[in-house]
């Protein structure tokens, strides 16, 4: 499979070393694979056993012990130390949890209903107003253990920020209203827009669920304890607090923070070349300027290239754009394409 996938993109016009490293292979290896044609994937760990690996006597007597009457109905957790109090010890939890697995016995255990963590559905934007994100973070003060709460709205697809304010309290009312506010300032009526946030208390409290149920806006949340389901605000805040213009020390008042907030929104929507769209600021995504630039950038390549045609040994100058669609949580399968694709490109 890896050698088919490997010739497929050499075919396409790939090289292999950048083809190798996004498979974690060196290239050497798919060489010697080649050369010796014995079959596809050679990679079988190491040739002397571990002095550590358990026998099968003792792989044995963990499965008994497990599936026993008494320990049936128990997890490894609980296992472990039940043995202990009884001077007996077999392995440690997570060599019970390996060598379950490796039997497939690693079952839920008991008559609860089993935990779940099922990722989000996968959402997609090809333009402003469908797909929003929201979060909070926190601003230090000058008293030690209290902050101000920044309120961020922004729009995935252009990472323009739609509405934003500082207040010295977490309130789901407020919330509600700033979200109102900025979707009749955005002029979104009558469209079916996704609004995702995490499972903090404000995020989920009744008074925004009503307002989002009220405007027709459709609810999406992260997993309890999972970040990387909002990355787009957590990236937001990222870029907010690793700015130069970030103060050194806190804020002494709730004003002095709003303000502040005023300076760093202006910048990032004026002046803030992001990653994410091309190097292009989120106004200029938003407001449709985005092709007439990249036109512009893509002509003054071409004419570097025919001025100097022999620094261009691929004879195709950089491709300048920002991704059409773009994609928060996406699927295994989406996520396995787009591998697939850049490793052909």
């Amino acid at each position: 499979m890896i050698i088919g996938w490997l010739d497929e993109a050499q075919q396409s016009g790939a090289r292999l070393s950048p083809a190798c490293r996004e498979l974690g292979l060196d290239p050497r290896t798919i060489q010697r694979w080649r050369a010796q044609d014995i079959g596809d994937d050679r990679r079988h760990g190491p040739k002397i056993t571990p002095k550590t690996k358990f026998s099968a006597a003792e792989r044995q007597k963990i499965l008994n012990v497990v599936n026993s009457r008494e320990y049936r109905d128990l997890s490894p957790k609980q296992i472990v130390p039940k043995l202990a109090d009884k001077s007996l010890y077999i392995g440690s939890e997570s060599t019970i949890y390996r060598i379950l697995r490796e039997e497939k016995l690693l079952a839920h255990r008991g008559r609860a209903k089993a935990p779940t963590s099922k990722p989000p559905a996968e959402k997609r934007a090809t333009g402003p107003g469908q797909l929003w994100s929201w979060d909070i973070t926190y601003l230090r003060s000058s008293v030690t253990g209290i902050f101000f709460y920044m309120y961020l709205f922004v729009d995935v697809w252009s990472r323009k920020v739609v509405a934003y304010d500082v207040r010295e309290t977490e309130c789901t009312e407020h919330a509600s209203l700033m979200l109102e506010e900025a979707l009749a300032a955005e002029g979104i009526a009558d469209v079916e827009l996704v609004l995702h946030a995490d499972n903090g208390s404000p995020m989920k409290g009744a008074t925004i669920k009503a307002t989002m149920e009220r405007l027709g806006v459709i609810a999406s949340y992260s997993r309890p304890h999972v970040s990387d389901d909002n990355p787009y605000s957590e990236s937001l805040f990222k870029t907010m607090k690793y700015w130069t213009g970030y103060p050194k020390n806190p804020f002494e008042t709730c004003v002095a923070a709003r303000l502040w907030a005023d300076r760093f929104v202006g910048w990032y929507h004026h002046e803030h070349l992001h990653s994410g769209l091309g190097y292009i600021t989120p106004l200029d995504r938003h407001e449709g300027r985005a092709d007439a630039i990249f036109e512009c950038r893509t002509a003054v390549y071409e004419a570097a290239r025919r001025r100097h045609p022999e620094r261009w040994s691929r004879g195709e100058t950089r491709a300048w754009n920002a991704p059409p669609v773009v994609l928060l949580n996406p699927s295994k399968d989406t996520r396995l394409e787009a591998a697939r694709t850049k490793i052909a490109a």
